[in-house]
């Protein structure tokens, strides 16, 4: 049974800042972000009756697929192939993109976090404090530096399951 233009809708008004916040970071362009929210809602509304679990992590995962599919569909533009069978985009852009994607989609798990969780993961993952230089910088005891740690983590584990993200 397909989706109706009121599921549609919630869809959009539900999940459409939280996917357009991440394709505009890999995007930089409002009207192609548009187009690739528009074509991964058209997408999921395609294969609504097989959706199984969190309708959001489809989305993210459609929406990362989508970015993929018009970043391989622009580098065969950009660059025509000369090599016959072989694959016109390399190991390493399609790698690129995949870590481009994959901080962008980290970046928006972050952004559900707690300000005091998200500043304990900064400063001991992407800083690369010790414990104790991350209680110096943020003022708090270590033990609350090593107790935010863990329920951050956890915390962005369950963000990041939700948005389809399963390492």
């Amino acid at each position: 049974m397909p989706l109706d233009a009121q599921v549609v809708s919630e869809i959009y008004r539900e999940h459409g800042p939280a996917l357009r916040r991440f394709v505009m970071r890999v995007s930089n362009d409002k009207d192609a972000a548009e187009d690739i929210l528009q074509e991964t809602v058209l997408k999921v509304w395609q294969t609504a009756p097989r959706i199984t679990g969190s309708l959001r992590s489809y989305l993210f995962a459609t929406a990362r697929n989508v970015l993929i599919d018009r970043h391989r569909r622009a580098s065969v533009r950009i660059a025509p192939s000369s090599l016959g069978d072989t694959d016109p985009i390399s190991s390493s852009d399609s790698g690129r993109i995949d870590e481009l994607l994959d901080r962008v989609l980290m970046e928006e798990a972050l952004l559900h976090l707690s300000e005091e969780h998200r500043q304990v993961v900064l400063q001991l993952h992407y800083a690369g404090s010790t414990v104790a230089q991350a209680a110096a910088y943020l003022g708090v005891p270590e033990g609350t530096v090593k107790s935010r740690a863990y329920y951050a983590v956890r915390a962005l584990r369950s963000v990041l399951e939700e948005m389809g993200i399963e390492r």
